[in-house]
């Protein structure tokens, strides 16, 4: 009997204190790193959060994000914020941008990474294939690189007589774009002529530079250094009277003049739905890499008028979106 009580005592002592650990497993919030270049720092934008919340996550009450970004966009701390990211043992990093994702990258190999490629990921390094990426990471690409030959077709349907287009790119970062932006032109019967920028105070040179060449009209090579100066781009445009094409709508909705790509707030949202499937168990290593299936054409009437354009009506036809 007095056995029985002693086992009976000695369950409860290891009931108790087994009770704490447990709970606190059990309670234990997914922890998800967000690396960006820049941005405004602390903040993870909205299309991804939505994109989670969809999937019955929110922040601070069943998920933890820790943000890190660099207020002044400067891309060689993003090695050491990755690496922060990597010591704090976040459950996923993610990652949408390529310099972002070549950052994490380097520093982990087993914690899995969310990207999104503007080009293509293999060529890039990122995974073994599209099917099967075999490593530690999986994502999204835009292939934004591929459709410069879409955006110069749609530069020359608004353009009567297109023949010089000036190429804004930084070359440091651009050169196989660029080269396959050449491909595309001469097919079209382009000629090509190149804008180069590395910093921030050589924009304006550049247009100067386009208008004395008689440039016709302006065609951009998205690089964080581009990316950052949507408004100043877009402005510069207007002022040069250059007709203007770009990747994203977020540069038509900074004044640029026209867009033609994948919709960036879709590929962030769906971002999350990889974390999902990550933080659920799967490894990136067997989630195939997905590619956009709809391309959509943003068009600023009030820039067209601004420079004297007028949009030919079979275009603005095709617009998913008109600004008016």
């Amino acid at each position: 009997m007095k056995r029985a009580i002693d086992l009976w005592i000695l369950g409860i002592v290891l009931l108790v204190h087994g009770l704490p650990a447990e709970a606190q497993q059990a309670g234990k919030m997914p922890r998800i790193g967000y690396l960006v270049v820049g941005s405004e720092v602390g903040q993870v934008p909205e299309a991804f959060l939505q994109g989670l919340r969809d999937l019955g996550y929110v922040e601070g009450k069943n998920i933890i994000i820790e943000y890190r970004g660099d207020p002044q966009r400067r891309e060689d701390r993003l090695p050491e914020l990755a690496a922060d990211l990597v010591r704090l043992k976040v459950d996923v990093i993610v990652a949408l941008s390529p310099p972002a994702a070549h950052a994490a990258m380097n520093a982990t190999n087993t914690i899995p990474i969310v990207i999104r490629s503007t080009g293509d990921p293999v060529q890039a390094g990122f995974v073994t294939s599209l099917a099967r990426p075999g490593g530690n990471i999986t994502g999204v690409t835009s292939i934004s690189s591929e459709l410069y030959g879409k955006r110069l077709e749609l530069l020359k349907e608004v353009t009567p007589r297109l023949s010089r287009v000036a190429v804004l790119h930084n070359p440091d970062r651009s050169a196989s774009d660029f080269k396959r932006m050449q491909s595309a032109a001469r097919s079209l019967d382009l000629q090509l002529q190149s804008l180069e920028v590395r910093a921030s105070n050589d924009f304006e040179n550049a247009f100067k530079a386009a208008v004395k060449a008689r440039a016709q009209a302006l065609i951009t090579i998205r690089t964080p250094l581009i990316n950052n100066q949507r408004k100043v781009i877009a402005q510069l445009a207007i002022k040069s009277r250059l007709p203007a094409i770009y990747d994203e709508r977020q540069y038509v909705e900074a004044d640029g003049l026209m867009s033609y790509g994948t919709n960036l707030a879709d590929l962030q949202r769906h971002a999350a739905v990889f974390v999902d499937k990550i933080l659920k168990g799967r490894k990136p290593a067997d989630l195939p890499v997905e590619q956009p299936t709809k391309f959509e054409l943003v068009i600023n009437l009030k820039t067209a008028k601004q420079i004297g354009l007028t949009i030919p009506p079979n275009v603005l036809a095709r617009a998913d979106k008109v600004i008016k």
